[in-house]
């Protein structure tokens, strides 16, 4: 599924340099907030020409290199190029999500026989965390390393009841790059009561290059997937986990995302506003990563594969991006400029014991790892 790597920069940048310290992570000054906290930079680079470069401020991927089969190096992920927008103008472009990914009905859930109230910062639900979530604080650095992989080890406090939540939320997010095009993500939480916890990255990506005209319409998209959870009309999951076969949720084969993503006649795709829905993975939680979403740009040859031990992946097409925010080198984001593929556990699971358990307490922490790995193919 990794395609067929024909990068011309990729043999030159190896005979280049040295394989055993290849990766490099370059730590610098990205901004400061009105108090006076320092956010900083974090830029890991391999020797193929990929580039992560990770910021303090909701510990977020702000930016994504990647060589097309050429060798010409594009960044791929939705987002700013300074941190005063990020702060004036938030959105969900590459932040570390947390504590809870996605939508909770209500904010209302229960754990241990105990009620808990969230901000409802989406309508009537909680979303990504509440008002204040992981995306909009300042992590800590705890390490950085070059090497044959480069990383950046990032750290937060979460006190009990923030945002509503019980227990104080210990958390690390580790990104690594490797030379062959793999950027993992690891999360890592414990908590000193019982709690929920479901982490993510929620990166926008265009694969032609973020700002590239047409968006991310005539991608292909192959999800492993043969079921998905529809919504109702506040985007809450029904319970029900509906087959995709005869559907515009069909992407158990690649299919191009324009074919569906405007398609009416599914009530679906009308309350979502496009794709903006949780695909059950057939291979389930899993001890190790898997494919959860292949996405390829036919014409640069991109593309992306997303790995992970979660049960699902949600889908979403920038449907809300309505060309009132202007991005990185003055691109105007409009709907279906990005698609953010969310590896997590499913929405509202502490709602819905079906789901499985979004449970985290002593002794039992939360580990999710998740891969964005690039190539190109013909």
């Amino acid at each position: 599924m990794r395609g067929v790597v024909a990068w011309t920069a990729l043999t030159a940048a190896f005979l280049a340099a040295p394989t055993a310290s290849a990766a490099t992570a370059d730590r610098t000054k990205f901004g400061k907030l009105a108090d006076g906290t320092v956010v900083e930079a974090v830029k890991l680079s391999g020797a193929n020409g990929v580039v992560a470069r990770v910021i303090t401020y909701g510990a977020t991927l702000q930016a994504f290199e990647v060589p097309d089969l050429n060798g010409k190096i594009a960044d791929v992920t939705l987002g700013y190029d300074d941190l005063q927008s990020y702060i004036d103008h938030p959105n969900y472009w590459g932040q570390t999500i947390g504590r809870y990914a996605n939508r909770i009905a209500g904010g209302k859930f229960s754990v241990d026989g105990r009620d808990y109230q969230l901000p409802r910062n989406d309508k009537t639900n909680s979303l990504h965390g509440g008002t204040i979530g992981f995306d909009k604080k300042v992590w800590r650095i705890l390490a950085v390393d070059s090497g044959p992989k480069a990383k950046v080890v990032l750290g937060l406090t979460s006190p009990s009841g923030d945002q509503g939540y019980p227990g104080t939320l210990e958390v690390k997010v580790t990104y690594t790059l490797d030379d062959q095009g793999d950027l993992t993500i690891d999360f890592d939480a414990t908590s000193d009561a019982p709690t929920i916890v479901n982490l993510t990255n929620h990166a926008l990506f265009n694969m032609a290059g973020e700002g590239a005209p047409g968006g991310i319409l005539r991608h292909r998209l192959t999800v492993p997937a043969s079921r998905y959870t529809p919504v109702n009309a506040a985007l809450i999951p029904t319970g029900e986990l509906r087959a995709v076969a005869g559907t515009v949720f069909d992407f158990t084969k690649s299919r191009v995302i324009e074919d569906g993503i405007r398609d009416g006649r599914d009530a679906q795709i009308v309350m979502g506003h496009g794709y903006d829905h949780n695909f059950v993975l057939d291979a389930g939680k899993t001890p190790q990563p898997k494919l959860a979403a292949r996405l390829e740009d036919p014409v640069s040859g991109r593309v992306l594969e997303v790995l992970t031990d979660q049960p699902g992946i949600q889908v979403y097409t920038g449907n809300f991006l309505d060309g009132t925010l202007v991005g990185k080198r003055g691109h105007l984001y409009r709907m279906g400029d990005g698609i953010a593929l969310e590896p997590q556990l499913f929405p509202d699971t502490p709602n819905r014991p079906a789901f499985g358990s979004a449970r985290v307490a002593p002794g039992a922490p939360y580990h999710h790892r998740m891969i964005f790995r690039v190539s190109a193919a013909r």
